[in-house]
């Protein structure tokens, strides 16, 4: 579709696609293309068993992923 950016996001309890219109692109361009976490704020629409967002609002949150990975890795070892 032309003028429409799709998305695919998925988590522990399934997938959704989000819809980000060429505008919203623009704004948010580098979240899209170089995140590798995405907090998508939006409106939701369901369709049968298809989820889509209709994005309003893109945020990278990868720096979340690199605190995480830090934590797992300083974090005491549990004698079993």
């Amino acid at each position: 579709a032309n003028g429409v950016i799709f998305v695919t996001l998925e988590d522990e309890t399934g997938t959704c696609n989000v819809i980000v219109w060429r505008k919203l692109y623009e704004r948010y361009r580098r979240a899209v293309i170089a995140g590798r976490c995405l907090r998508v704020t939006g409106r939701v629409q369901r369709d049968g068993g298809v989820t889509h967002v209709i994005a309003e609002i893109v945020e990278d949150i990868s720096w979340m992923l690199d605190d995480l990975l830090r934590e797992v890795q300083t974090a005491p070892e549990i004698a079993g």
